[in-house]
């Protein structure tokens, strides 16, 4: 008995020294890996305007049916993007989306905080998916 005893004593002061793994959050974040696949969002070109052209293959090629695009003619003749739409409620973070889209105007951003009071406010937006943290990796260690 008194040998088990000092063996949980000397547990004990071996992880007393050690330094502590518990991360305090939402003060501290872990850095997220490079790989990691947030939820998706829209890249701006310099200009500010979605790089996304409007052909539609992200919307066609989800699974889970979350991706509305909406495309425009300009007065150029040129298609714009005129409305995306992501709904976050049924996104499965696959990615797929991404692989799709053959301008790479979608990328998986790093951002994991995605808590939401009401289901609508996780319906997004073009504007709302163009301004965001940037890729998983970017500007962290």
């Amino acid at each position: 008995m008194s040998k088990a005893l000092l063996k949980g004593l000397a547990l004990t002061l071996q992880t007393f020294f050690r330094k502590p793994v518990t991360v305090q959050y939402p003060d501290e974040k872990r850095p997220v890996p490079g790989r990691f696949r947030g939820r998706p969002a829209l890249v701006a070109r310099e200009d500010g305007t979605p790089r996304c052209v409007a052909c539609g293959l992200c919307e066609k090629i989800c699974p889970s049916l979350c991706i509305a695009v909406t495309a425009e003619t300009g007065p150029e003749g040129i298609r714009a993007l005129a409305r995306y739409r992501l709904d976050l409620n049924r996104c499965s973070f696959c990615g797929l989306c991404v692989e799709a889209c053959p301008v790479e105007a979608i990328i998986m951003s790093a951002d994991y905080e995605l808590a939401a009071a009401g289901r609508e406010s996780l319906v997004w937006d073009k504007g709302r998916l163009l301004a965001g943290p940037g890729r998983a990796g970017e500007g962290r260690s």
